[in-house]
């Protein structure tokens, strides 16, 4: 079975002639039309007709009931599914004309439970950036807030984390990702969910710590507390695989019945004045 599984064809493969990155990227992400089912589901659509425009430097979260399609979106950005119905496309070209290492080179994922090695606190790290200086490592661990619990470890950065960090809180774990994020400089940054297993306190620090990683750099954000994505540029609604709404925090409180239905469960705060909400193509 384990040789069956080493032959076995990789779904997502690099095209033949791949196309090139520009030198300087922004992260600019265009969705168009995105359709995809997953291989154990075809006839039930994940996503359904989205029709997005993420641009350089923009804040764009998502939000919506359980299984609306977040996920999946992040899986299709990272390339780990090609869709069935449309494109995306990252800086202008579509990912599938773009090899899996130049794509993901210039992406990095912060998941609710990040993915940690049984290694060093350094060499976790490094996943980041392997050839990362010193002064970088340090820097970055300084902005996600990280330096005084690793600096109270037994060996520091020489200290050994167990199997997916087992020897450190989730609030630690968390921000030992957000440092590889930083070491890494991504052009587009990804966050799925990255507080929400956190308690308070450990989500306050955590919550700085991405603010500083978000700041001028394309953002998409999966949210399921409200609040840490209240001031993004846009807001995008998904409810069973569909685009429902776009807009901001404010529009989409007085323009769609669902989110506010959200808002009001977490905040509950009044409705906001009217406000023009951008339309989205049925």
């Amino acid at each position: 079975r384990l040789l069956e599984l080493l032959d076995a064809k990789a779904l997502i493969q690099d095209p033949q002639r791949p196309k090139r990155l520009p030198g300087k990227i922004q992260g600019a992400v265009s969705i168009q039309n995105l359709g995809f089912s997953y291989p154990s589901r075809p006839e039930q659509k994940a996503l359904d007709g989205i029709q997005l425009e993420v641009e350089s430097g923009m804040t764009m979260a998502l939000v919506g009931p359980s299984g609306a399609g977040k996920s999946t979106l992040l899986d299709l950005l990272l390339r780990f599914y090609d869709p069935q119905q449309g494109s995306i496309c990252f800086e202008g070209i579509d990912l599938r004309d773009l090899s899996l290492e130049d794509l993901r080179r210039h992406i990095a994922l912060v998941p609710q439970q990040p993915v940690l090695f049984s290694a060093s606190v350094e060499e976790n790290l490094r996943y980041g950036k392997p050839e990362a200086s010193g002064d970088e490592i340090r820097n970055a661990v300084e902005k996600a807030f990280a330096t005084e619990f690793i600096e109270g470890l037994p060996q520091k950065y020489d200290s050994f984390l167990g199997e997916q960090g087992v020897r450190l809180s989730g609030g630690q774990r968390q921000r030992i990702a957000i440092a590889r994020a930083l070491l890494k400089d991504p052009a587009l940054l990804l966050l799925d969910e990255a507080t929400s297993a956190l308690d308070a306190e450990s989500e306050r620090m955590v919550q700085q710590a991405l603010d500083d990683l978000m700041r001028n750099r394309t953002s998409i954000v999966i949210a399921h507390r409200l609040s840490t994505v209240i001031d993004a540029d846009q807001i995008a609604v998904l409810d069973q695989g569909r685009l429902v709404a776009l807009g901001t925090h404010r529009e989409l409180m007085d323009s769609c019945e669902l989110y506010s239905q959200l808002a009001r469960l977490q905040f509950r705060e009044p409705q906001a004045p009217e406000t023009h909400l951008q339309a989205v193509p049925a």
